[in-house]
């Protein structure tokens, strides 16, 4: 292999040479490393000619072409790069600009009058690059240029604009400071939901939070999942982010549920009421047996939505064929991929995702596919009927909210990925890089660093599609939300790749059209009224720190990491534009947290790289402790006594830390419900998958119990005076 050549290649397919890990040392990317990602993306590096090739055609595709794919700019006004060869120059550049509205505007300049912002050769042609600006204003929205040079062929780019920032709700761009509660659904308990938190407790915690002042409830990813495999649980790891994990249904709550003689004669069995009390009684979720239960009853309720509804017309046959109207040929897909995977996993004994499939389904518009979705039609209904269901009962989840008075109402939260073998990747393989994995390098929280098995965009992919995924992704979200966290938001400029064989510690950074996807972001942001929150824990690059601001990302600040050396962060130093916390779902409790039971955990799931590391955290912790009881003295939080390393926890002890976090200058204070009901075991721990219950621990009490707690809506109370 050329060593030149292929850092040449390296970094026309945006990896990076180096970056500062979480302790401010610089590191290299090894050639190993960015020879095996190059090939993960698909280059050929064995040859030294076909190297060179690559690299002229990438370097052509950039500096030849007249317009590039997408030009981004907030505001009203937007300005495109022209590559002008010599031959051209002087030549008139005429354009036709068609506006997302339908209308269009025409002009034509000489390439002369266009600013030189560059100028050199490419693949032996002389390159003048000039800026050409619209001169005139345009709306916020994507709108199509066309554009020619002197008689020669008419190319397109896509204009996005957007306002200045995202939204902010007025509640908040009056000077407001808002709290809420983060809850994962799947966790809650209720005397009858089925062995799962679902939309009706999501209904019954909105109920209880809003007349305690709280302007929003936070709610874990709520994408698809498996419903062939449902063992496969994590929320971070959809089967796609365009859908709605179907297991969030709420039967009783379904429309068709009350009239249907079918449903209401197995629920009156006593078998099956037995198996309903044992999965609501299990200390974790068993989403094998949910998701049995849960389809058993939905299919006898399709079958008579089918029968009453959609032979026969009515008013929910005419909003079910709205929905597959507006869900087009995307929903259809999804609802083809759940049909086929669960009939191969039965029929088959399978593994859930198309990559298990036998190969002729490996194509969803191939002749396989489309045979059997027309053979097994009631099968694949079935599933868009779920998708339907799912996206009223939270959509009414969010109306309830708004109907309360919450200003936010669900905040909900957004994965950095999706299952290699699930639906979004199948529809959308050529954007998707499955060779290689999602992760990041190490930190704080995970020494060795982290491979989440969940393959990485293609940046040159997103470019050559003008971005059309991102932007499906980012509206089919936000429509349900009134703030959407976008986990691990330094995504939007680079991603860890953890090349195939490797591990995490010898992955490399690859960087993404940042400004375009950011721009993109704010506009939906705007169009869905949508507050948008940046999970930027970890190694945070400068341009994102930036960046952030500038578009109106909020911040995710964890109380716990907010210090300036060993001092906590008073709670007038915290940023206004963010969300702060104190712990979050990848953390322990805070129980947890200050009896040091995370410590004890990870040195019996063997996380520490060594003893003596173990120690240092041991003893790091001691001195936080003896750092956090002195803040919350300086606040009169705590009592006015030496603090030790052996101070007790206590709900008061929790209480004073909420308050300090109450306190804060951030415009949002999250609350984890665990918490709030002093509950000691972490919901995830990473870097862990069998060796722990990730994704399944349950939360200690009903929501029906929670709700009535004096000794809760006291403490809530003052967390609202505070915020006030």
């Amino acid at each position: 292999m050329d060593a030149e050549l292929i850092r040449q290649l390296a970094a026309l397919r945006g990896l990076g040479d180096a970056y500062h890990d979480y302790r401010g040392e610089l590191r290299y990317f090894s050639l190993e490393t960015k020879s095996a990602i190059l090939e993960a993306m698909g280059c050929k590096l064995d040859d030294a000619a076909a190297l060179g090739e690559q690299i002229r055609a990438l370097e052509a595709q950039r500096s030849r072409n007249l317009l590039p794919p997408i030009a981004a700019a907030r505001g009203k006004r937007i300005g495109v790069d022209l590559n002008i060869t010599g031959s051209q120059f002087g030549s008139a550049l005429v354009w036709n600009l068609k506006l997302e509205d339908g209308s269009s505007r025409q002009g034509a300049l000489s390439t002369a009058d266009c600013p030189e912002t560059w100028r050199g050769e490419s693949a032996g042609a002389w390159i003048t690059r000039r800026r050409f600006e619209l001169p005139i204003d345009l709306p916020p929205g994507y709108h199509e240029l066309q554009a020619q040079v002197g008689g020669g062929p008419m190319q397109s780019c896509l204009l996005i604009l957007s306002e200045p920032a995202c939204y902010e709700p007025p509640a908040i761009a009056a000077g407001g400071r808002l709290w809420g509660v983060a809850v994962q659904l799947y966790t809650v308990r209720s005397r009858d939901n089925w062995g799962i938190g679902d939309f009706q407790d999501l209904g019954r915690l909105i109920r209880w939070l809003a007349p305690l002042g709280a302007g929003f409830i936070g709610v874990n990813p709520l994408h698809a999942l498996s419903p062939a495999e449902p063992e496969r649980s994590s929320p971070y790891s959809a089967s796609s982010r365009h859908f709605l994990n179907v297991l969030y249904i709420s039967v009783p709550a379904v429309p068709e549920f009350s009239s249907c003689d079918a449903a209401q004669q197995r629920m009156a069995d006593p078998e099956f009421a037995a198996r309903l009390a044992q999965l609501r009684e299990a200390p974790l979720v068993d989403y094998k047996g949910v998701a049995d239960a849960k389809f058993e009853l939905l299919k006898i309720l399709h079958s008579d939505f089918h029968k009453t509804q959609l032979v026969h017309g009515g008013a929910r046959a005419e909003r079910f064929r709205a929905f597959v109207t507006a869900g087009g040929d995307a929903l259809r897909k999804h609802a083809s991929f759940d049909a086929l995977d669960r009939h191969l996993r039965g029929s088959l004994g399978t593994h859930s995702g198309w990559m298990s499939w036998p190969h002729k389904f490996h194509d969803p518009s191939g002749g396989a596919l489309r045979r059997y979705a027309a053979e097994h039609s009631t099968d694949v209904e079935f599933f868009v009927y779920l998708q339907w269901l799912a996206h009223e009962q939270l959509m009414q989840a969010q109306g309830l909210a708004r109907e309360l008075g919450m200003p936010i109402g669900i905040y909900g939260d957004y994965a950095v990925g999706a299952s290699a073998s699930g639906s979004e990747t199948w529809v959308d393989r050529t954007s998707y890089r499955l060779q290689a994995e999602i992760g990041a390098p190490p930190d704080a929280l995970a020494l060795n660093g982290q491979g989440w098995g969940i393959p990485p965009p293609d940046p040159l992919a997103m470019q050559n599609e003008r971005l059309r995924g991102f932007i499906r992704l980012i509206r089919a979200n936000m429509r349900y939300y009134g703030a959407l966290r976008l986990d691990h938001v330094m995504s939007l400029f680079r991603l860890w790749w953890v090349p195939p064989q490797m591990s995490p510690l010898e992955g490399a950074y690859v960087h993404y059209p940042v400004h375009q996807l950011l721009t993109v972001l704010a506009l939906e942001s705007q169009r869905n009224h949508c507050l948008v929150v940046g999970e930027d824990l970890g190694v945070v690059p400068d341009e994102m720190r930036v960046s952030m601001p500038q578009f109106g990302i909020y911040h995710y600040k964890v109380m716990l990491f907010e210090k300036n050396g060993a001092v906590f962060r008073k709670p007038g130093e915290y940023v206004r534009q963010a969300l702060a916390t104190v712990t979050t779902h990848d953390m322990p409790t805070l129980r947890g947290y200050w009896e040091g039971r995370d410590i004890e955990l990870r040195t019996r799931l063997k996380l520490y790289p060594n003893a003596q590391m173990q120690a240092q955290v041991a003893r790091e912790r001691d001195e936080d402790r003896v750092a956090l009881l002195a803040a919350l003295r300086a606040q009169g939080l705590a009592p006015q006594r030496p603090a030790t390393v052996h101070e007790p926890f206590t709900s008061e002890l929790a209480q004073a830390m909420h308050q300090y976090l109450a306190r804060s200058s951030a415009a949002l204070a999250s609350l984890q419900i665990e918490d709030l009901l002093g509950m000691e075991d972490p919901v995830n721990v990473p870097g862990t998958s069998s060796e722990y219950p990730n994704w399944q621990r349950k939360l200690s009490a009903d929501v029906e119990d929670i709700a009535l707690r004096a000794d809760l809506a006291a403490a809530l109370a003052e967390i609202d005076r505070a915020r006030r």
